[in-house]
Order: structure tokens, then C-alpha cells, then sequence
């Protein structure tokens, strides 16, 4: 499949963003939810630099309300000018879940404002005024309109938890029964170098209906983030047994037991570890802050979520691609049973280029996997043998997408790609953006979604 942005080929429509755009689109319920900046305002109340949420029509592409979120204060590393909201949502019925740029998670309406405002949370006005410098809300709050989202809920993490946000949160949010499971995106501070919040959860379980905190992991992740943890966690089953998977921030691969039932009223579980793995064994000992700029040694970050498929655990990570080593890989971990849990162990370990922030993709016994020199790589999910490895011109933050029997990929140079889903390569097409695809493809109702820095594009073929 191409298409062309110039003549319309291919092109069911396509959306006006702001001028970064890091998430990924996702498509539920007629709607398309996709995360930018503001630096493009759509509503004279919501001006200035925002995290923006878009909630497009599914057909067209036009507006239906935005969640134009103000900025965090005090210092920029806690939400990084300009770069706009980038978790994407996860949507069950007519709720949307996102992590936004400010360390909230937030329940919205699918259909804004459109049906009213609906509680409990009935604040929007306070809410999406911009804050001063110290924090403190405005003294009025601003006219809500159509435009604007129906929040129905907030949890925000800074002062439940205690997280520290750096630079901004990128998680997807795990829904099981009637829980959210959630990368806190908790790291260092602006000196890079101190955990200024050693207590505060990497990762957490919300009561989907309230937003209530219900559970978190105490594993003591915090003190060893390198720099910032944005790997969503993953659910599959293990041995018949469901498991919740996290790659967190210092390196380690975990497995939790998901909760099965509410805890009582007002206090907060402890998840129930089932294994643990160390994701790169070989660093060096000491103090991790001590490696920062060091591009030969020190230790690994994930990015991207682990995948689990019968009964093997697929990661890929390596140095931290802004201040760590170069060196990175997709690594293959299995499970033998032993008793309550299971004990996961190397089965293969494949170099890759310098740093990743794939999620694998699976499809056939192959795992595509790309990096951030220039390569998309088809290796063999059982013994780890590379395939076929294709130099697409330009590094990539985004993970391949695999529908249809094709391979979606773009590049920070604003190429996209297609290949066959096929143990040999063969490119189906390539088409030239000029300027950056920072985001994962997305496939729904025969239509392939493309975004880059400011477009949104629907690719549907006639």
C-alpha cells in the first residue's frame, strides 16, 4: 500500500496535528484519539503550550473535542516544552484512559461535552486554566465549551504517589477487570543524576471506575532508574497462569500476579512478584547515575513493551538512547515452572543497532524489530538468526506495525514504508513525508494511519 499526500492517492483524509506529535493514533468507537502539541490552537480559551488531546471523526478526520492540557510548572524537565502529549489512550465503552503530560491519569467521555457534563469530576473550567509558576491555579476558571473534553475522573500521580516526572509520560494504559495497570513514568530530576522521590511506584493499579490507587509494586525500582521509564506493561499467561510483565526503568524485567480482587477500602496492595530477570547482566557495578554521556558502558533502559506469545518473553533494549551506551538487542527469555512461579532464562540474545525503543512485533515465527541506526530487522523468534536486515535511511523511535500481511514502518526522516510480511524482503511501498514519523502505524477498518510531527493521515485503498 502507498499513497500520495500531493494528488490525494490513496487518501481517505487527512488532519492538521501541532508541530510535534509523539503519539500514536488509536482508533475505537467511530473516533481517532491522537496526542500533539498546541503550537496549532483549535479554541481561542486553550492557547499557549499545551499537552492536546484530539478526538477526531473516524470518517472525515474532524474535531469532535480536545483535552487541551496546561503545562506542568516549576521546572521544564518535568514536561519538556513544546512536545505536546504523547501516552496514547487505551478506550473501553465510552471511556477513555490516558496518562497526560502533567503525571495525570484521566478518565474522559468519548463524547465530550456533547452529552454534558458528567461527574463526579465537574471542575473543567479550573482545571484547564494555566497554572503560575509556583503552581498555584487561577483565580477564575475559563468558559467551557463544546470543544473541550468531559473529564470524569483524575488521579494525579505527583501528589498521590509521589512520582517525579521527566521530560513526560509515555504509557499505555492495561486494562484487566475492573483495574488499570500503568507505567508511573517516575525518573531523575534536571541534573540527570538524582532520584529526588526514591519511594514513589513505578508502576500502579488504579480502580478503573473512580480512579482510586488500589495497588503498586514495591520492588524499590526507583533509587536505580537510569533516566526515565516509559515501557507499558504487558499481559499474557505463563504455564496456564496470567501474568503481568513490566520492563521498568533500572533494567529489570518483572512478573506480577494481576489483582483478582478489590483490596479494602482506602488502603493500597502490594503486587505479588513472580519473577524477575535482568535485562543486560553484563554493566558495570556502582553508582548507574555515574554513566551518564557514557556511550561505551553503564547500564540498559527498555522503551518499548515486552511481548509475550506461547510461553516466551520477547524484549528488546540496550543503552538509554539519550545519555547511555550504544550498544542494543532483542533478546528471547523462556519459563521453566517450578512450584508458584516461574524462573525465565536466556534463550538467545541478538545484537541490533545502537539503541531501540521497539516494542517487537510477531508474526509467523519472525520478530521485526527496528533501531536507531537506520535498520529494520527480521529475525527468527526461535533461534534468534537474522533473516533479513533493511537500511530504511533514517533512524527509528517508532515500532513496526504487522497487518494484513504487510509491515508498516516510518523513519525520523519522514520516510514510510512497506514490506511483505515474508522471511526475505520485499518493499510493497515507500512514500517521502519530509518530516518526521515519530509514531507506530496504526491498522483499523481497512484504513492505515500515519502521523508525523504535524499529519495525520488515513490511508484507506480504493
Amino acid at each position: 500500500m502507498t499513497f500520495n499526500p500531493t494528488n490525494g492517492l490513496n487518501l481517505a483524509w487527512t488532519a492538521e496535528l501541532g508541530t510535534e506529535t509523539y503519539s500514536s493514533p488509536i482508533v475505537a468507537g467511530g473516533r481517532v484519539y491522537i496526542g500533539t502539541n498546541n503550537e496549532r490552537p483549535r479554541d481561542a480559551h486553550r492557547t499557549g503550550d499545551r499537552g492536546v488531546l484530539l478526538c477526531l471523526d473516524e470518517r472525515d478526520g474532524h474535531l469532535h473535542w480536545q483535552h487541551a492540557v496546561p503545562k506542568r510548572e516549576l521546572d521544564p524537565y518535568y514536561d519538556w516544552p513544546k512536545t505536546g502529549l504523547s501516552s496514547p489512550v487505551t478506550v473501553e465503552g465510552h471511556r477513555v484512559y490516558l496518562v497526560n503530560n502533567r503525571g495525570e491519569v484521566v478518565c474522559l467521555d468519548d463524547r465530550g461535552m456533547a452529552n454534558g457534563n458528567d461527574g463526579p469530576f465537574r471542575d473543567e473550567g479550573t482545571y484547564l486554566q494555566p497554572r503560575a509558576k509556583d503552581g498555584t491555579q487561577a483565580p477564575s476558571p475559563s468558559p467551557v465549551g463544546d470543544l473541550d473534553a468531559d473529564m470524569l475522573w483524575v488521579c494525579d500521580l505527583t501528589k498521590e504517589v509521589g512520582i517525579w516526572s521527566h521530560d513526560g509520560a509515555h504509557a499505555s494504559i492495561l486494562i484487566d477487570g475492573d483495574f488499570l495497570y500503568l507505567n508511573t513514568s517516575t525518573g531523575v530530576d534536571n541534573t540527570h543524576r538524582v532520584i529526588r522521590t526514591p519511594d514513589a511506584p513505578s508502576l500502579l493499579v488504579l480502580d478503573k471506575r473512580t480512579g482510586q490507587i488500589v495497588a503498586r509494586e514495591r520492588e524499590g525500582i526507583a533509587p536505580n532508574v537510569f533516566h526515565c521509564t516509559w515501557s507499558s506493561p504487558s499481559m499474557g499467561k505463563i504455564g496456564g497462569r496470567k501474568t503481568l510483565v513490566f520492563a521498568a526503568g533500572n533494567g529489570v524485567v518483572y512478573g506480577f500476579e494481576p489483582l483478582s480482587k478489590r483490596p479494602p477500602e482506602g488502603s493500597v496492595a502490594t503486587l505479588r512478584k513472580l519473577w524477575q530477570v535482568e535485562f543486560d547482566s553484563d554493566h558495570p557495578p556502582g553508582d548507574i547515575h555515574s554513566f551518564l554521556s557514557n556511550r561505551r558502558e553503564g547500564p540498559s533502559n527498555i522503551y518499548g513493551m515486552p511481548v509475550l506469545q506461547d510461553g516466551r518473553l520477547y524484549v528488546a533494549g540496550g543503552g538509554d538512547w539519550f545519555w547511555g551506551k550504544n550498544q542494543s538487542w532483542l533478546k528471547c527469555f523462556a519459563f521453566d515452572a517450578r512450584g508458584d512461579t516461574t524462573t525465565p532464562s536466556i534463550t538467545w540474545s541478538t545484537p541490533i543497532g545502537r539503541h531501540t525503543m521497539a516494542t517487537p512485533a510477531l508474526s509467523g515465527g519472525r520478530v521485526y524489530v527496528t533501531d536507531s541506526q537506520y535498520a529494520l530487522h527480521c529475525i527468527d523468534s526461535a533461534s534468534g538468526t537474522v533473516l533479513w536486515r533493511q537500511d530504511l535511511g533514517g533512524e527509528m523511535w517508532a515500532s513496526a506495525l504487522i497487518a494484513d500481511g504487510k509491515v508498516y514502518v516510518g523513519t525520523r526522516r519522514g520516510g514510510f514504508w512497506v514490506f511483505r510480511d515474508a522471511p526475505t524482503p520485499e518493499v510493497l511501498g515507500h512514500v517521502e513525508l519530509g518530516t518526521p514519523i515519530n509514531s507506530t502505524v496504526t491498522a483499523a477498518n481497512h484504513t492505515v494511519y500515519v502521523t508525523t510531527m504535524s499529519r495525520l493521515y488515513a490511508v484507506r485503498s480504493r
